[in-house]
């Protein structure tokens, strides 16, 4: 018997609050961009900073998720917060919309490798759920010392125009985007393929080259509100079709602009009247273990996670160690897959299983119940502390390979949305059953507890020196204190390669959420998706009867 996770003190509990605590410290220093100063000489300038554009832009009191704040945030020596760039998605006029600003607090919103990968993962969300994406263009074009990383490539910064034109001639994505500041060279060409472009008197600036090439490429002397300024491109050029005297009626006329959109093709989803979730949210701080290895109730954790607590769970008393049932959050109905961490009895006899393992069975359940979802519409939700697949002659015999197919690719082609809630661990082939990112699902999410790796520390411990600790077994002896350090630094290594905030850096997650934002984070994302009723898969898929338009 396991004790009961509701019993047990609050001093045992201590993990969660302290990477809870951490994580809130490094985003309050990373939202402050390039610093103080940085954002004081944005004012001086008489422009709001990113972040202050974005809080006029969205509705009041209404919730947002910002994407890939974590982005780079361990690399560059620390000078690329945020990489230079925020990723939002929020509410305007009660309409959810994608929100790309750059940063001109951090190297004048200059672009770094990384800015191309969250401004691409910014279009993704648009595309794959239709919704409105409002460029906040303020940047100073590439930064030079990284072009490398920028300019070249398939998933260069090329990609983010070809997904301007894809949403602009095939999805009808609207494109809305406001030059208030420099936009620079290539940089040019985002605006240029939106459907709106309104720019800001005095401080903004469009062009494929700045005054100084200019000189130097042609000996011509000219200012820059002269070469490409707002007057120059809504009077003469024609390039841009709007002029605002300061950002706030900039602001104020993009939401304009999205009030006059017509209402999305929503996809015809359950949505009822949202309720308080069985337990409080809170309570989740004292039902997670320290030990992300120990056992806990998963059953009360989804109580704090679903409306009145209430799972109508399917195939409750077949393959125990995946959780599979209907819920709703905030109303909206999800068919839900959580692995059931702890020790499970099968009913017909024979040894114990290990929840947080997938079995053949329990991989057939999830397959039919992906399917059974699909058909019915309902968007899925993925609630991973996945340690992988059973291994050993008694699951190989049972088919394992095969249910374990059956399960991946019910769930990769599913085309209602995937949203995906780590808890702890989202490890090995398990992961991707999981809907791991490689699948595409609409948004990932992790707790700080979080954890995503191929295998943990002492399982690679074991695999890397596993002979050699044999060996030296059969010998009688104990590890040498240089082996004993090699040991450790393998162990460390893949500790923080395990971490959320790690993960998050690298964009391998689009946010790590503290558990008390949990429903807003799952309702944002969900009613984001439910935006379009086709098919969600990839990052677009095109309308059937565009596909070889061209050809007819």
């Amino acid at each position: 018997m396991f004790s009961d996770p509701r019993t047990s003190s609050a001093t045992t509990r201590a993990r969660l609050r302290e990477l809870a605590a951490e994580l809130q410290e490094l985003e309050a220093k990373l939202r402050l961009g390039g610093g103080p100063d940085k954002i004081e000489r944005q004012h001086e300038q008489g422009k709001l900073t990113a972040r202050e554009r974005i809080d006029l832009l969205l509705d009041r009191d209404s919730f947002a998720q910002e994407i890939g704040l974590l982005i780079a945030y361990d690399q560059y020596d620390g000078a690329a917060p945020a990489a230079g760039v925020v990723t939002v998605i929020g509410r305007v006029g009660g309409r959810e919309v994608v929100v790309v600003a750059n940063d001109a607090t951090v190297k004048a919103g200059s672009w770094w490798p990384e800015t191309i990968k969250k401004i691409l993962r910014a279009q993704e969300i648009a595309m794959r759920s239709r919704v409105p994406i409002i460029y906040l263009v303020d940047s100073a074009g590439v930064n030079l010392p990284y072009q490398g990383g920028v300019f070249p490539g398939q998933y260069g910064a090329a990609r983010i125009f070809y997904y301007n034109s894809i949403m602009r001639r095939y999805l009808r994505v609207p494109q809305i985007a406001a030059v208030m500041g420099p936009c620079i060279a290539g940089g040019a060409y985002l605006p240029a393929l939106s459907d709106v472009i309104v720019m800001v008197e005095g401080t903004s600036f469009m062009g494929l080259g700045g005054a100084n090439l200019v000189k130097g490429a042609t000996g011509q002397t000219i200012d820059n509100e002269t070469l490409g300024g707002a007057r120059t491109h809504t009077a003469i050029s024609g390039v841009a079709h709007y002029r605002a005297p300061n950002d706030e009626a900039c602001i104020a006329k993009i939401r304009e602009f999205i009030a006059e959109l017509p209402p999305p093709v929503r996809m015809p989803a359950s949505i009822g009247e949202a309720r308080e979730p069985g337990r409080p949210e809170t309570d989740i701080y004292d039902l997670l273990p320290d030990d992300h290895r120990q056992p806990y109730d998963a059953y009360e954790v989804l109580k704090c996670i679903l409306d009145d607590g209430h799972l109508d769970e399917f195939q409750a008393d077949y393959a125990k160690e995946l959780i599979t049932g209907h819920g709703r959050v905030r109303g909206i109905q999800v068919g839900v897959l959580a692995n059931n961490r702890g020790l499970v009895r099968p009913a017909g006899g024979g040894p114990p299983r290990f929840g947080g393992i997938i079995y053949t069975e329990s991989a057939e359940k999830a397959a039919y119940f992906i399917d059974l979802c699909d058909r019915h519409r309902t968007p899925l939700l993925f609630i991973q502390d996945v340690s992988g697949f059973m291994v050993g002659a008694e699951a190989e015999h049972s088919g394992i390979i095969r249910a374990g197919a059956r399960f991946v690719e019910a769930m990769a082609t599913a085309t209602v949305p995937k949203i995906v809630l780590t808890i702890n661990h989202a490890s090995g082939a398990g992961y991707y059953a999981m809907a791991g990112q490689g699948f595409d699902p609409d948004f990932i999410f992790s707790w700080p507890t979080g954890r995503m790796g191929v295998m943990e520390g002492e399982s690679a411990v074991q695999a890397v020196f596993g002979t050699q600790l044999e060996k030296l077994k059969r010998e009688g002896r104990e590890p040498d204190e240089k082996l004993k350090a090699e040991m450790e630094k393998v162990r460390a290594d893949y500790e923080h390669q395990l971490d959320a905030r790690f993960a998050a850096a690298r964009g391998y997650v689009d946010a790590v959420i503290l558990p008390e934002r949990t429903r807003d984070a799952l309702e944002l994302a969900l009613r984001v998706s439910l935006n379009y009723g086709g098919p969600h898969l990839g990052p677009f898929v095109l309308p059937p009867a565009l596909i070889g338009a061209p050809f007819q």
